[in-house]
C-alpha cells in the first residue's frame, strides 16, 4: 500500500490561498529578520587582536525544510533583506538559494523587479513574506503578499495571506504549507522527500543531516 493512502486525511491550521492564485505563483521570496528570524539580533566581538565584529541570528530548521519542499516542487527562492550579514549569506548556501539579496538601503523593490526582469517573471508571479515597513513596497505590487504573525499593522493591511506562526518560528513553514496545499502538491513533497531519506547513500554516515 502507498503510504499516502493509509495517511489520515490532512488538516492544515492555516488559511487558505485560491489556488489559481497558488498555482500562478513561480518565484517566493522571503525578508530575513523578522521572517527568517525571530528579528533578535546578537552582536560581538572576536578575541583577537582585531576584535572583528560578528553577528549572530536564529533560524528556524522546521522552516528551513519547508524551503527544500519548495525547491523540490520548481518553485524559484529568493531572499531579501535590508540588513546585510554572513549569517544570511551562510544560511541561503546552506538552504541552496542561489539569489540572496543583501542591500543595507532596504531598497527591495527595485531589486525584486531586476530580478524579475532576469528570471522572465511578472510581479504577479511573485509571493513574498514580510514583517515590517521595508517590506511594504513589494508587497504592494506582488501577486500574494503574505505577513507572518508578528507584522505589523501597515503590513497585515497589505497582505492577501494572514499566517499565525511568528518569524523564526515556524512562520516560513506554515506558508509553504499553505501555498503546496493550495496547489495540491504538498502530500506528493512530503512523500517525496521520505522517500529519498529512505534509500542509503553510499559513503554516507550523517544520520544527522536536517535543514
Amino acid at each position: 500500500m502507498n503510504m499516502r493512502d493509509s495517511l489520515p486525511p490532512l488538516v492544515v491550521d492555516t488559511p487558505r490561498i485560491d489556488p489559481a492564485l497558488a498555482r500562478r505563483i513561480r518565484l517566493v521570496c522571503f525578508d530575513v529578520d523578522g521572517v527568517l528570524t525571530d528579528g533578535g539580533i546578537y552582536l560581538g566581538a572576536g578575541t583577537n587582536e582585531a576584535r572583528a565584529p560578528f553577528e549572530l541570528k536564529r533560524y528556524d530548521i522546521q522552516d528551513g525544510l519547508g524551503t527544500v519542499l519548495l525547491r523540490s516542487c520548481g518553485l524559484e527562492l529568493a531572499i531579501i533583506t535590508g540588513r546585510v550579514s554572513d549569517s544570511v549569506a551562510q544560511r541561503a548556501r546552506e538552504l541552496q538559494i542561489e539569489t540572496c539579496i543583501q542591500d543595507r538601503h532596504a531598497r527591495k523593490l527595485p531589486a525584486l523587479q531586476t530580478l524579475c526582469t532576469q528570471r522572465g517573471i511578472t510581479l504577479d508571479q511573485v509571493a513574498f513574506v514580510g514583517d515590517d515597513l521595508p517590506d511594504l513596497a513589494v508587497m504592494r505590487v506582488v501577486g500574494l503578499p503574505v505577513a507572518v504573525g508578528n507584522a505589523v499593522p501597515e503590513v497585515r493591511r497589505t497582505a492577501k495571506l494572514h499566517l499565525q506562526k511568528h518569524g523564526g518560528h515556524g512562520a516560513v513553514r506554515e506558508f509553504t504549507e499553505a501555498l503546496l496545499d493550495a496547489r495540491g502538491e504538498w502530500i506528493d513533497a512530503v512523500e517525496r522527500y521520505v522517500q529519498s531519506r529512505s534509500v542509503p547513500v553510499e559513503g554516507t554516515a550523517d544520520v544527522g543531516a536536517s535543514a
